[in-house]
């Protein structure tokens, strides 16, 4: 196996490292499963089971027409979970969009299996800006996005998407050109359908009425400079309405934080495991 056929015989690519409890850890959009690279060495390191799969559409899984919106999306990961076996005693991690996979599974799928969940920079409960949803994004925001794929996808990509997703300034950048271009290519892995309908996943899914159904210890993560998943409208709501949550915020620190604080993730990531 680095690959598991979902029930709709989708092929999803599959990392699987370490043994011990397991952490499954889902990636943000447009990247894979490489982006948790340097958290799952650390937790494998550590005594766990670190299980980090392509998304559907992205890195080296299938690209299939359909299946972007998130209840699919749950679907793969109950279907990821027993394909490995990782059934029992899990915890469950998502970035960014992947946030969401972790909420739609505890609600659609009932948790089973799930010990405990962490959200880091997660777009759960709601990112777009509603009458009851102040705080959200603009439609507007998502159509640019949307356009800027079509347009000049690479472009859009490396020079507006990224930089902002790492806090990149005029004067000082967190990252070097080096991590921008490598994440334009990951990026560019993905299907343009897959991009874009994940996008509008993402951006238009309401997963208030998920929370209630997280009933295990949960971690959120979340920088205080996010422009692509702006805190309050995601991770202060979060920790609100999951009873059982703890709230860290990295102070200063932009969407891309695995990678601009990827040491104090992994530390607080083990921290919250018992290691």
């Amino acid at each position: 196996m680095p690959y598991v056929k979902t029930r709709d015989g989708t092929d999803l690519y599959v990392k699987d490292w370490g043994s011990g409890p397991p952490v499954i850890l889902i990636h943000g959009w447009p990247l894979s499963a490489d982006s948790w690279d340097a958290q799952a060495l650390a937790l494998a390191e550590n005594g766990f089971r670190a299980i980090a799969y392509d998304r559907r559409g992205f890195g080296r899984s299938g690209q299939p027409w359909s299946g972007y919106d998130y209840d699919t999306l749950a679907d793969d990961l109950a279907d990821v979970m027993k394909a490995t076996g990782a059934t029992s005693d899990v915890t469950l991690v998502g970035f960014s969009m992947g946030g969401g996979e972790v909420a739609r599974y505890m609600s659609r799928h009932g948790g089973e299996g799930v010990a405990s969940a962490v959200l880091v920079a997660s777009v759960v409960p709601y990112m777009l800006k509603t009458d009851d949803h102040p705080e959200g994004v603009p439609e507007t925001q998502f159509e640019q996005i949307a356009d800027g794929i079509k347009q000049d996808r690479a472009k859009f990509f490396r020079h507006t998407f990224f930089p902002q997703f790492y806090g990149v300034g005029y004067i000082s950048s967190p990252v070097s050109d080096d991590v921008l271009d490598q994440s334009t290519t990951t990026a560019l892995l993905a299907g343009l359908h897959p991009t874009l309908a994940a996008a509008q996943a993402f951006g238009h899914t309401d997963f208030r009425s998920d929370l209630a159904h997280f009933n295990v210890p949960t971690l959120i993560i979340h920088g205080t400079k996010d422009q692509t998943v702006p805190i309050d409208a995601t991770a202060r709501l979060a920790a609100k309405g999951i009873s059982r949550s703890q709230l860290i915020e990295y102070d200063g620190e932009p969407h891309g934080l695995n990678v601009t604080a990827s040491d104090r993730l992994t530390k607080d990531l083990l921290t919250f495991l018992g290691r």
